[in-house]
């Protein structure tokens, strides 16, 4: 296989997906947790050149968190956003408490920290309105209602435009969505993780809501490109059950039936595993816009490039058989992402 794409990437200007709540967005979208320590160091200015690069290509739907580096990658966005808060659909999260890399050590959903939370990202993003704003994770001890109907109160305040939920399960949406209309639901999805194509997808679906998969190249793993057993010490994917030694080993045949593919369509593997996702969106009859993330705007360009990837029937069924290789699970703890509680 070439070492460059064969379906490059490029701007795709005027072209963006509807989610749900009538949020546009561009078909793909940026995951910015990449640009902060959790899978080793980052360099600053790079970074913000590849954010740059992004909105430049056409990927204006940027994705963060409060917790991502403590904070620090809210930051980093702002500086993106200073320049050009117009051509950004602009998301983040509240909820967890910590960070990745140091690990979490609560979850809160009550009313009182989701106005708390709202502020801080604010000062910190830099902007006046948050055009999607995330549940990131269920705090179980609250009503859902409670903190929706505090986020809520948010979309009333002019501080936030949209609604979404992060690793909820089914019911968790529904509930939800009868409080407030939710734009977006955000998990991981991938080849290697379906476990929301049984319940969540379809009420999504059901609900006229967009799903937003993160990870969706299995953190790296699907590329080819990751050495389970050479990760740092403060990788974040250490703690993942799948990336542990006999698991990554197993997990191969994955990688392989990607690269498979790819090879096939004279594409990456990258480009292969995007094109499954964007494609099983349209089997299962919702808009899918996957956020991967990198730190090199090189990935950017071919991430891009999934976008012009047709795969066969016979494609399809040879990514899909390949999910049912996964060995291990896509959490240190299950409970705290929908597979869990479903």
């Amino acid at each position: 296989m070439a070492n460059t794409p064969a379906h490059p990437g490029g701007t795709v200007p005027g072209n963006t997906v509807q989610l749900g709540d009538g949020l546009a967005v561009s078909p793909l979208g940026f995951g910015g947790m990449a640009l902060t320590p959790v899978y080793g160091e980052v360099d600053p200015a790079e970074a913000l050149r590849t954010l740059h690069h992004a909105v430049d290509a056409g990927v204006s739907f940027i994705d963060t968190a409060d917790i991502y580096g403590g904070g620090s990658n809210e930051e980093l966005i702002s500086q993106l956003l200073k320049q050009r808060r117009g051509e950004v659909q602009l998301a983040t999260k509240f909820a967890l408490v910590g960070t990745p890399t140091d690990g979490y050590t609560d979850i809160r959903g009550d009313a009182a920290y989701v106005r708390e939370a709202v502020d801080r990202s604010l000062q910190r993003l830099g902007t006046d309105v948050i055009d999607l704003y995330y549940m990131h994770r269920r705090d179980i001890r609250v009503p859902i209602e409670e903190t929706v109907g505090a986020m809520a109160e948010l979309v009333q305040q002019g501080k936030v435009k949209h609604l979404g939920l992060s690793e909820v399960t089914a019911q968790e949406l529904r509930d939800a969505a009868a409080v407030h209309p939710i734009a977006a639901v955000q998990s991981e999805w991938s080849i290697w993780s379906r476990d929301v194509e049984r319940n969540v997808v379809p009420a999504a679906e059901d609900l006229g809501v967009g799903f937003v998969p993160y990870s969706p190249l299995g953190r790296g793993f699907l590329t080819g490109t990751v050495d389970a057993a050479s990760l740092g010490e403060k990788d974040f994917r250490r703690n993942i059950p799948r990336f542990a030694p006999d698991a990554a080993g197993a997990n191969q045949a994955v990688v392989e039936a990607v690269r498979s593919v790819a090879d096939q369509l004279q594409a990456t593997p990258a480009q292969a595993a995007l094109a499954w996702l964007l494609a099983q969106g349209k089997r299962l009859g919702l808009p899918v816009v996957p956020i991967p993330g990198t730190r090199k705007a090189s990935r950017i360009d071919e991430n891009l490039g999934a976008l012009a990837v047709h795969l066969a029937p016979a494609h399809l069924e040879a990514l899909d058989a390949a999910s049912d290789a996964v060995v291990g699970s896509r959490s240190a703890d299950p409970n705290w992402v929908s597979q869990g509680r479903e």
